[in-house]
């Protein structure tokens, strides 16, 4: 099939395509609905990525993206600071926001080990994590990683290098979900219920 669209158009298409979660089908579509829409979507759009691209910055103290440094977490006076809760990306810090989860501070690895992957040590933020850790104000650190070989390994080299820290470490609880059926479950995720289990 020949091209039914300009080279322009075909780049915005293909750009879409790399957004995740956007197939070339779903990046067309996308293309197309914005075209449509240039007025009330296209050029509000176009504004934003730019205002974006000038403005957003990695905050120096804890590795979350924000237009400012430090950032709105860092700096609000009503988190605190003897809790750092430690996560693998942005995208985790920000799951955790959404849910209200905690009023502690962060701190973003940037990724998790993954020797397969070449992501050694030297790529995360560890380093800084246990300088902040090491901090007086500093009680306790949450590995808040994920329940992957790839997160436990990382949550258990992080663990070896605190030791000498004054600080508790803790990690989220794993098991059953809120509204989880067991016979829908894998045999880890019961095993790990099952020992994890608390008083009634």
């Amino acid at each position: 099939m020949g091209a039914v669209a300009g080279p322009e158009i075909e780049r915005l298409v293909q750009l879409l395509a790399r957004l995740p979660g956007l197939g070339p089908r779903s990046a067309r579509r996308a293309a197309l609905h914005l075209i449509k829409k240039r007025e009330a979507l296209m050029m509000p759009l176009s504004s934003a990525l730019q205002v974006a691209l000038d403005k957003v910055q990695v905050c120096k103290t804890c590795g979350n993206i924000d237009t400012q440094n430090p950032c709105t977490v860092c700096t609000d006076p009503k988190r605190d600071p003897a809790i750092i809760v430690v996560v693998a990306d942005v995208a985790d810090l920000w799951a955790l926001e959404r849910a209200n989860a905690t009023q502690g501070r962060y701190h973003v690895l940037g990724a998790t080990l993954s020797p397969l992957d070449g992501v050694g040590p030297q790529d995360l933020t560890i380093d800084a994590l246990v300088a902040r850790a090491h901090a007086p104000e500093v009680h306790e650190i949450i590995l808040a990683l994920n329940a992957t070989v790839d997160g436990q390994t990382t949550a258990h080299y992080i663990t070896d290098l605190l030791q000498d820290a004054n600080v508790k470490v803790t990690r989220l609880a794993h098991g059953v979900p809120v509204g989880g059926e067991l016979d829908y479950l894998d045999e880890g995720t019961l095993s790990a219920a099952m020992r994890q289990r608390t008083l009634f």
